[in-house]
């Protein structure tokens, strides 16, 4: 057990210790950083994936309900992510955290929050009605993303660590999934939308433009929602 000077020294350490910072190529595994003041850079659009009130369903249903309805959306959505590239990066309770990188990581990142509003209408509401047939249970969830740089470092101690990721990127991702409302569940920023591909941006017959310009009033910021659905 380490005394309160022990642990005193230790924080004055970090905050003295320089940064060993370089740029990463590739999404950083726990062990590519060291536990120091050591930290990779990174050019990423981030994604969160966000049930929402999972207060209510942790209170308002059986805890083997809650876990298979925690289960099947984090399970899926995580298929999507890694089928468009991404890489799973935290899990927080009843969302899920991944990072896209390359030339086409917004319009990928874009693709799988599309993607995951399906997996939540189509796939899992529909099975849930099939299988609880007297349930009033209907699964909502929001996404969001952003695009920027990140400063990825490792926090803890040996034995019980991870990667903390830093920066606007993830940040505004994971607030913005704070703005659903109604039909709209899928939220990305300015940047996002500015580097998206025809086809993350245009869709149905004859093409239609899948976004929609609003004002982020909290932050003061532009964003664009969207109510469109992907089928995976």
């Amino acid at each position: 057990m380490k005394s309160h000077d022990d642990i005193k020294t230790e924080i004055e350490q970090i905050l003295k210790t320089q940064w060993n910072r370089r740029e990463g190529r590739t999404v950083p595994e726990a062990e590519d950083v060291q536990l120091g003041n050591d930290a990779v850079e990174l050019d990423a659009t981030v994604l969160y994936a966000d049930m929402a009130d999972s207060t209510g369903l942790v209170v308002g249903y059986k805890d083997w309900f809650a876990a298979e309805i925690y289960k099947a959306y984090l399970k899926g959505a995580c298929e999507i992510i890694k089928n468009n590239n991404g890489v799973i990066t935290a899990f927080d309770g009843d969302r899920v955290m991944a990072v896209f990188i390359g030339d086409f990581k917004n319009s990928a990142a874009a693709k799988a929050a599309l993607q995951i509003k399906y997996l939540s209408k189509e796939i899992i509401n529909p099975a849930l009605k099939k299988e609880y047939p007297n349930s009033a249970f209907q699964l909502e969830q929001a996404v969001g993303v952003d695009t920027g740089k990140l400063l990825v470092a490792r926090t803890g101690l040996r034995g019980a660590n991870d990667l903390v990721w830093v920066g606007k990127a993830a940040n505004y991702a994971a607030k913005l999934c704070s703005l659903r409302e109604g039909v709209y569940a899928t939220f990305i920023t300015e940047g996002v939308f500015n580097a998206l591909n025809e086809s993350s941006k245009f869709g149905g017959d004859p093409k239609k433009l899948m976004w929609e310009k609003v004002m982020w009033t909290q932050r003061g910021v532009p964003v664009y929602r969207s109510s469109w659905q992907w089928k995976p």
